[in-house]
């Protein structure tokens, strides 16, 4: 690998069910720089259970690399493509990646979470996780701060407390002043009908 590796951005690729880890570690042997984001799920079976690392993503994975030099990542067994448009790969944003790493990093309660695009977002003050932004919820008397990757449409959720998150003001958006209204409380556009029909020429 170039010694610029770290210059490249993120992408994602699509993996066969199941292969993540397999895939994962195949390229980082080649030199490529993974990030596998997991969750802990604990499995019951009738004599005993057991805690897995599940992939956060079920089916993908983060590599940064140069995309124009893909070939040996998609030779790869269980590598079924770079996500992208058609046959361009797009590559996944820097700060989404960052806040998933953080998220990881925190050793907080972690699970995968519908995908979320609407929602009172707020900026995490304390703790760990200071200065990452999502979208909090809350579920079975637990709050939790969601955080997607809008490339794959996915998101996950990092158990927080409320006390440690401050709402982020929402931008108002500026509209037009409302419209003149006509002695006769007819609302006059500006359009030439309008202007015509004050004016008499209708």
């Amino acid at each position: 690998m170039k010694s610029t590796a770290d210059s490249y951005s993120w992408f994602a690729l699509q993996t066969r069910c199941r292969y993540e880890h397999f895939v994962a570690a195949m390229l980082r042997g080649k030199g490529y720089e993974l990030f596998l984001p997991v969750y802990v799920s604990q499995r019951r079976w009738s004599d005993r259970r057991k805690n897995l690392e599940l992939p956060l993503f079920p089916g993908y994975l983060f590599c940064r690399f140069d995309p124009t030099e893909r070939l040996p990542i998609m030779v790869t067994p269980g590598v079924l493509q770079v996500v992208g448009t058609g046959k361009n790969p797009v590559p996944v944003s820097d700060a989404e990646v960052a806040a998933l790493q953080t998220a990881v990093k925190s050793g907080f309660t972690r699970e995968p979470w519908p995908f979320l695009q609407i929602g009172q977002r707020v900026r995490v003050e304390y703790g760990p996780l200071c200065g990452l932004e999502g979208i909090l919820t809350g579920f079975k008397g637990h709050h939790r701060l969601v955080l997607s990757v809008t490339l794959l449409q996915r998101s996950v959720a990092v158990q927080v407390e409320e006390s440690w998150v401050r709402p982020i003001p929402q931008q108002r958006v500026c509209g037009r002043p409302p419209l003149a209204q006509h002695p006769n409380h007819s609302i006059i556009g500006n359009s030439e009908e309008a202007l015509a029909t004050e004016r008499g020429q209708l």
